[in-house]
């Protein structure tokens, strides 16, 4: 027997990277009494990750809920950013809806595209919140044809088109349905929720069966599956097993030892959950995301989301540096390999691959901030290694054409510099798509992804910090032809000990250093960027040599870096070249060439270009 089940609703919130998700998520749980009135609560509550408060930016999808008058409302905050996109597509398979999140000035951008064709795709109703309509520059009635263009050309069909629009300002906790009247709460927003949004439907009576959507990891219970009842109820400690995702194996009964449900921001352990409830389980050791959980009189598997495929590869290695072994708590190729094996677990849309080496594994994500956040997790958890350059991943056509992924790139910048970004888009074998605007001008591309490589800082150069620039992957095409990485070479210490600042003084004339005095280098590593093409060695350990002659009081001392800059992780990652390494430690991150030795590295390079 179908029911519909009036005291629920599930719904997940999409948008563009920094449009304002987990703000509204904070103001929803305020209005929905999860807080106590004097409750001193931090901002973004629902970014747990130390990496996402550092950032800015939501990375994992987060479960929570909050109650409207008699009816639970389980929300999930999903990330904005392109190359964690597999989080969205997986937990959309959890809800009966979407609410879709368009900054009022900035309108819909690229991942906006991205995600609200997925829930197109699933069918799922759409409530459009067109958010910080408290911004001066906001352009309410613009943005709302804006969305409309691209419903169309997303092929929405004519009940997908007529979608309820909600005008919010997330940061004073305000909706409204109209502009002309000013909210004063979320009221308006949580009544669209219920009158727009569909309960869950589905048989409470039949055999449990429910779809695992995300892992979590707990050092006490283990794998923790997280999904959706779709029948039936699920009891703690009753007897079930998986319909294993993509092989179609039934597993041997096994007890659920833990039962959860999502209440505000904790995890309440209950008895018993029905058809609807999006629940937390445990006891299953061997869980995976796409499994699902059913009675063992009745094993059914349901449909998982085909994941995107990665587009993006890096060689993750031991490190072999002359500094190894001296600042992480995991070194060896075992350590590395039970690391990555493990967060496969929990990220369905990363690749780990064995390679002929095996201190080598070859890994791919969506993107290079999708494996660079792998990265900087990996090191604080105490792991050193080394990286190679980031490559795309090309495919083969059936006519044997080598195609290679293409992103959609927006830039927003003043009309000053659009010019200089047009230019070197052109270079990377970008295609300008279309232009709007006046003083402010927005620029839509096609460019491969191999050519956004490296163009992020040189972006913000090009527009003195006020541009604004996001992409996200579209398709696969023929090659495009060779793009230049880097013009400019290295600066490469050729000696073993501790930089000193007469050393680093005058290899500064050379070009851009990237360490200061007191540090530790090795012959072979990079200590900053050459001017001009082509690597030059220099000996940043070199001391004054001392001479009978005393010297003016304080004249070491009066010399000043004036050209040093410090690289994050994907500023080292964007500079390195296919020669070169980066060396990733709790403590440092040393870029460094793959050969050390001096000689050997020139007669290598005389060697390459007698054979070119």
């Amino acid at each position: 027997m179908t029911i519909t089940r009036e005291n629920i609703r599930n719904i997940a919130i999409i948008a563009h990277v920094d449009h304002g998700k987990t703000t509204l998520v904070d103001e929803m749980l305020k209005q929905g009494g999860v807080f106590r009135e004097n409750q001193q609560v931090a901002e973004r509550v629902m970014d747990s990750n130390d990496l996402e408060r550092e950032r800015g930016i939501t990375i994992l999808a987060k479960n929570t809920a909050v109650h409207y008058g008699n009816v639970k409302i389980n929300v999930v905050d999903t990330p904005g950013h392109a190359d964690f996109g597999g989080e969205v597509e997986r937990v959309l398979k959890m809800v009966d809806g979407v609410l879709l999140l368009v900054d009022s000035f900035e309108g819909p951008m690229p991942q906006t595209r991205f995600v609200l064709k997925k829930a197109l795709d699933l069918k799922l109703p759409v409530i459009i919140v067109i958010n910080k309509i408290d911004r001066p520059d906001a352009r309410c009635e613009e943005v709302e044809g804006e969305i409309l263009d691209l419903l169309i050309d997303l092929e929405a069909d004519e009940s997908q088109l007529d979608n309820p629009i909600v005008y919010a300002s997330a940061r004073r906790g305000t909706a409204t349905l109209d502009l002309n009247t000013p909210g004063a709460d979320l009221r308006p927003l949580f009544e669209t929720i219920l009158r727009c949004i569909p309960a869950p439907t589905g048989d409470p009576d039949g055999p449990a069966q429910m779809l695992v959507s995300t892992i979590d990891y707990n050092d006490y219970v283990g794998r923790i599956g997280v999904g959706r009842i779709s029948r039936g109820r699920v009891k703690a400690g009753m007897m079930a097993v998986r319909v294993i995702h993509g092989e179609d194996k039934v597993s041997a009964p096994l007890r659920l030892s833990g039962l959860f449900c999502f209440d505000g921001l904790k995890r309440v352990p209950v008895q018993e959950a029905e058809m609807g409830d999006i629940v937390a389980v445990t006891g299953i050791e061997d869980i995976m995301i796409g499994d699902t959980i059913c009675d063992p009189a009745c094993p059914e598997g349901l449909p998982f989301v085909k994941i995107e495929e990665p587009t993006v590869q890096m060689t993750f290695s031991v490190n072999d540096s002359p500094f190894a072994g001296r600042e992480g708590q995991f070194v060896t190729s075992r350590h590395l390999r039970a690391r990555l094996m493990r967060e496969l677990q929990t990220d369905v849309s990363l690749r780990v691959e064995e390679t002929d080496s095996p201190d080598a594994f070859r890994v791919s994500g969506r993107g290079e901030l999708h494996l660079s956040v792998l990265i900087e997790t990996m090191r604080r958890q105490g792991y050193e290694f080394q990286v190679s350059k980031p490559e795309v991943l090309y495919h083969v056509a059936e006519d044997g054409t080598r195609l290679e992924p293409i992103e959609r790139m927006v830039a927003d910048v003043p009309a000053a510099y659009a010019g200089a970004v047009i230019e070197k888009l052109g270079r990377r074998r970008g295609v300008l798509e279309q232009m709007s605007g006046t003083d402010r001008v927005r620029l839509e591309f096609s460019v491969p992804s191999r050519g956004l490589f490296g163009y992020r800082s040189e972006f913000m150069t090009d527009t003195r910090g006020e541009g604004v620039m996001s992409a996200v992957f579209d398709r696969y095409e023929p090659y495009k032809g060779d793009i230049p990485h880097r013009t400019q070479g290295a600066l490469v210490s050729f000696e073993t000990g501790e930089a000193v600042m007469y050393g680093l003084y005058y290899a500064q004339d050379r070009g851009t250093l990237f360490y200061g005095p007191g540090t530790q280098v090795y012959t072979g590593m990079i200590v900053g960027q050459n001017a001009r093409q082509g690597d030059i060695d220099v000996n940043v350990c070199r001391k004054k040599h001392l001479t009978s002659i005393r010297n003016a009081a304080g004249a070491e001392e009066a010399m000043k870096l004036t050209s040093m800059r410090t690289l994050s992780l994907e500023e080292c990652l964007e500079f390195i070249d296919d020669d070169e390494l980066l060396e990733v430690t709790p403590k440092n991150l040393r870029m460094r060439k793959r050969v050390l030795d001096t000689e050997a590295r020139k007669k290598l390079d005389a060697r390459r270009r007698q054979q070119a």
